[in-house]
């Protein structure tokens, strides 16, 4: 077995990430160096997702690889039973849940309505407490928004692989049943891992599945919704409105249909930024170092199987 102090960090084609992830391997007594001789491996740019392979074809001693993000579908087809896996799982979750939470209020309260308006509106809004909410995914942005609502007593029902019971909530149904538990909604969140299983559950039957002023709030990925089912949905009225943070394609192209309607509020995927993100991921990082130098159990592990 390779020395498990020895961690490459790679690449270095985005210094911040970079940088502050070198600094975490070195607080958790780890020493960085080339991947040739490296027991792990760090990945410090998602956007790299392409060099990945011939990277790690160069570390040959590798046993365990860190991803960045919670969400690793660019890197899925990499996935294999010969390394230890883990991702940023939970890691942003706190971030993503504020925003799901503003999103959200800034439905209820017509914000966006009363924003792009010039002259003095009509009343309109409805409280969070006492809400009906369903939310699909059952991961650490579902526990953090779970937390952050708790004063509101909301009816939460939440969407996952089965039906087994999730703390905290109402009620839990299976993606089987997903149609029920959408129906009665104020607002549907989307907080899933993209995989071949979850990729367009949002589409029209979905949308029709809604009620007719509820809200759809995506911050998982673009994906997960059939962008063209939307755009139909928001103009004829199927659902009263949406607040995207993630959309299918992404970055959103100017002149796209979703920008013209009134009812779509998007957000530039700020659910988490580098301001916020880059402390969080050094912190797992460090985590995972002191641990597997340790040889404990490491935190976020992915499910090659699953895909995530």
């Amino acid at each position: 077995m390779a020395d498990r102090h020895l961690i490459a960090v790679e690449p270095a084609t985005r210094p911040a990430m970079h940088d502050v992830m070198v600094a975490a391997v070195e607080q958790a007594g780890g020493t960085v160096v080339p991947i040739e001789q490296a027991s792990a491996l760090m990945f410090a740019d998602p956007m790299a997702a392409g060099e990945f392979r011939t990277i790690l074809a160069a570390g040959a001693g590798v046993e365990w690889i860190q991803l960045p993000y919670a969400g690793i579908e660019t890197f899925a087809h990499n996935l294999d039973a010969d390394h230890i896996w883990t991702c940023g799982k939970g890691v942003y979750a706190a971030p993503v849940a504020e925003w799901i939470l503003t999103a959200i209020l800034t439905s209820f309260r017509a914000i966006p309505r009363y924003v792009r308006s010039t002259s003095w509106q009509s009343q309109e809004g409805r409280d969070l407490r006492g809400a009906k909410l369903t939310i699909l995914g059952a991961g650490g942005i579902t526990d953090a928004f779970m937390e952050l609502i708790a004063p509101f007593h909301c009816d939460v029902t939440v969407v996952r692989r089965s039906s087994t019971p999730y703390p905290g909530a109402s009620r839990t149904m299976s993606t089987d049943n997903l149609h029920q538990a959408i129906a009665a909604a104020d607002a549907v969140v989307v907080a899933l891992a993209l995989t071949e299983a979850t990729t367009g559950i949002i589409d029209s039957a979905a949308l029709a599945a809604m009620r007719p002023d509820a809200f759809l709030v995506n911050v998982g990925r673009g994906g997960h919704v059939v962008t063209d089912d939307l755009v139909t949905a928001l103009g004829s009225g199927v659902i009263g409105g949406a607040v995207l943070d993630v959309t299918d394609p992404e970055p959103l192209p100017d002149g796209h249909p979703l920008w013209e309607l009134d009812n779509c509020v998007i957000t530039p995927h700020v659910g988490n930024t580098a301001e916020m993100g880059l402390p969080l991921i050094a912190d797992r990082v460090r985590d995972n170092v002191t641990r597997w130098i340790a040889g404990d159990d490491l935190l976020g592990p992915v499910d090659v199987d699953l895909g995530y």
